[in-house]
């Protein structure tokens, strides 16, 4: 269980906003990490969530629920790495279905994170520039989402690779298998998402306060029921593919948080078979560009395409040979 503090707004301290008044009566926390938990609905006054911007007012009651608190740093995990490429600068993993990228709230062992601290021998193999739950970890995915995923082993290396994903210079292409048919071969999902007002844990269309995203997508084949696409992020927002996906009637196959579809007894008996094994998004981190940190010289790493998905490409095929498990960009 987390620690839940409430505090009355004095006369002295009325118009703050929420996140400057609970950093100020709560020194030990940032205001940064006040704004997130507002964020994720753990800030409430006299009762109800509100955003870090609300101005708190003379007597308003207000509460915050912190989580317990986890090590400072993880600690390192013997588990087995899928590794891509690995030198003194970076690490890229092939990160698969299950794994959450780095220790959360109520999550402080078995991620990816954890298993990294083991392989490279501590905090001290990592860059250490970023939070401490998160040495090394630029950019993430989610836990049931594959694929190709790079961390920085030292500090230039993570300054390197997050001016690269600001700046847009890294390129990251998924695949995704969805339901339904694309009307057409290539285009673009530009719908500003945010938390969803209701169910808080979700990211929607439909948030109060929103940020503009920007996914495109191409036809990589067409199956009944289903399409195959390559997509590209323009900017990288929390679940923003499946989210946007979702938004415009094409929900990732398999995905239980956006989506979720029975599965239609129009479809072949092969592939209705795999898919009643499949408990996650069939969504996949396939190829990365970057920069290397250190020398400049262009690089792209491939994650193969994950056994459950390429099974259930397989049956779509009705059993001939999966032209999609030798795809090229």
């Amino acid at each position: 269980m987390g620690k839940i503090s409430t505090f009355t707004v004095t006369p002295e301290e009325s118009r703050q906003r929420v996140d400057v008044f609970l950093s100020s009566v709560m020194p030990e926390v940032t205001r940064s990490r006040m704004k997130a938990l507002s964020e994720e609905g753990k800030v409430l006054v006299n009762g109800k969530p509100v955003k870090a911007g609300y101005k708190v007012r003379e007597n308003d009651s207000v509460q915050v629920s912190l989580p317990e608190r986890a090590p400072e740093y993880p600690e390192p995990e013997d588990m087995p790495l899928d590794i891509l490429y690995e030198d003194t600068d970076v690490i890229v993993v092939n990160k698969p279905a299950g794994m959450a990228v780095h220790p959360g709230a109520g999550r402080i062992s078995g991620t990816l994170v954890n298993a990294l601290l083991h392989h490279t021998g501590g905090p001290n193999g990592l860059a250490l520039t970023g939070a401490p739950l998160r040495p090394g970890i630029v950019h993430r995915l989610d836990r049931d989402t594959t694929g190709s995923l790079a961390v920085a082993k030292n500090d230039r290396s993570y300054l390197s690779l997050a001016r690269q994903l600001k700046e847009r210079s890294a390129r990251r292409k998924y695949i995704a298998l969805v339901w339904g048919s694309f009307k057409d071969d290539e285009g673009s999902i530009d719908l500003a998402i945010g938390r969803d007002p209701v169910q808080r844990k979700k990211i929607s269309t439909r948030a109060r306060i929103k940020r503009r995203a920007v996914t495109r997508y191409r036809v990589l084949k067409r199956f009944p029921l289903m399409t195959l696409l390559e997509l590209k992020l323009e900017t990288g927002r929390t679940h923003q593919i499946r989210v946007h996906l979702n938004a415009v009637h094409h929900p990732v196959v398999g995905d239980q948080v956006y989506g979720k579809r029975a599965i239609p007894p129009a479809l072949p008996k092969a592939a209705t078979d795999v898919l009643k094994g499949i408990r996650r998004q069939m969504l996949h981190a396939w190829s990365l560009g970057i920069e290397h940190p250190a020398t400049g010289e262009h690089m792209e790493f491939r994650a193969p395409i994950p056994p459950d998905m390429q099974r259930l490409l397989n049956a779509l095929e009705k059993g001939t040979e999966a032209e999609c498990g030798h795809l090229t960009a």
